[in-house]
């Protein structure tokens, strides 16, 4: 038996009458190659995009998919091969999202299930994204990326699921989407917009029987299966030492070289920090390793974070596990949260705004003076007030 797919890993279905077809937007990504993993193995038909790719960049993810193509040869008798297919696809064009359709379509007769897994992760703080016209460019990008490319490829989904009078979309998102990071602004935006886009859509589909759900996962499956881009950082002035915001720049600076496939030379030193700073990085050599840390660069740093096949296949299993069991369902929910710590973190988002609302509730009513004086409502087109 594959080691990938033991009793345990295995996901329950949804029972169907026959076999579904699912598009996968980011097919060379650890999500979406354990989704298709499991979907072969389950007898149902995937199409899986792939990302124009940086030669040198993106070298992990290449190889990671390059094994997953070497394991569908191995079930080659089981009909693995037959039923998968994967195309380009840059799903910031739509031309090449309404290609991808199309393609699944003519290879595979429909598609039953569209899951939206593409993103990437723009580290900086707001000023630090603002410092250049580069940076800016990278902003747009990330919208390009987590919003539009979403929107892009469920608009050319629509047409051929309304047609069918069937279909799931499902959209890989994350509890960022309902919670601010310091130093994920423009990653938390998007996904915040993403959101607000598909609880609106949900609605207008609903009674072309198109379902659609939203799975919040934790922000380790974001950032760290994706590509990871950092702008280089203002030192002092967001120095650790002087800033005592938790910016992810540090998380993933005191992280990424622990990561059991880091290189030794991931560690890059940051020119730009002055005099001062060093001596409290003397003092505090948690402060030195998050300001020399490889996101800490004096130019900007893209990469895949370096985690194992196997750490990655562990650390998205929960999130696969919810999306096979989910995709296809008659009744599917409107929102998934994906993990205890997920749950938790909501919940206490949930507390904090409940509280502020208490605190500040005499500040929302509505003051109608009107009602005080004259229980009478004012006709139509009158003013009744202290003016």
């Amino acid at each position: 038996m594959d080691p990938h797919l033991s009793p345990e890993s295995r996901a329950q279905f949804p029972s169907h009458n026959e076999p579904r077809v699912w598009l996968i937007t980011a097919g060379d990504s650890p999500i979406g190659i354990s989704v298709a993993r499991q979907v072969l193995a389950h007898g149902d038909y995937v199409l899986l995009g792939l990302a124009h790719s940086v030669l040198e960049r993106d070298e992990r993810r290449r190889n990671g998919f390059d094994a997953f193509l070497a394991e569908v040869e191995e079930h080659r008798d089981e009909g693995w091969k037959q039923r998968m297919k994967a195309v380009p696809l840059d799903i910031r064009m739509m031309g090449e999202c309404q290609a991808v359709v199309a393609e699944a379509v003519a290879a595979f007769g429909r598609v039953d299930i569209l899951l939206c897994c593409t993103s990437q992760a723009l580290i900086g703080t707001v000023e630090e994204l603002s410092a250049s016209q580069q940076t800016l460019n990278l902003v747009r990008d990330q919208f390009e990326v987590n919003y539009f490319g979403p929107l892009n490829i469920i608009k050319a989904a629509l047409p051929h699921m309304r047609r069918e009078h069937t279909g799931h979309i499902m959209i890989l998102s994350g509890i960022t989407a309902h919670i601010g990071t310091p130093g994920l602004g423009m990653y938390c935006a998007a996904g915040w917009a993403l959101e607000g886009f598909c609880d609106s859509l949900a609605y207008e589909i609903a009674p072309f029987n198109i379902k659609l759900t939203i799975f919040q996962c934790s922000i380790e499956i974001g950032i760290l299966t994706n590509l990871v881009t950092s702008v280089p950082p203002i030192f002092p002035a967001y120095s650790p030492a002087n800033n005592h915001a938790p910016l992810f720049r540090g998380i993933l600076n005191h992280l990424v070289p622990r990561l059991p496939d880091a290189p030794s030379e991931g560690v890059t030193t940051n020119p730009n920090t002055t005099s001062g700073s060093r001596s409290s990085e003397q003092d505090n050599p948690r402060v030195s390793s998050i300001e020399n840390g490889p996101f800490s660069s004096s130019e900007i740093v893209s990469m895949h974070p370096p985690l194992s096949s196997a750490h990655l296949e562990v650390l998205v299993s929960e999130t696969v596990y919810a999306i096979t069991s989910i995709g296809g369902h008659e009744n599917p929910p409107s929102r998934h949260i994906v993990g205890q710590e997920g749950v938790a973190s909501v919940k206490e988002k949930l507390k904090t705004v409940s509280e502020e609302l208490e605190d500040f509730v005499q500040a929302s009513f509505a003051v109608d003076v009107a009602a005080d004086s004259d229980p009478t409502p004012p006709a139509m087109g009158s003013f009744s007030g202290p003016f």
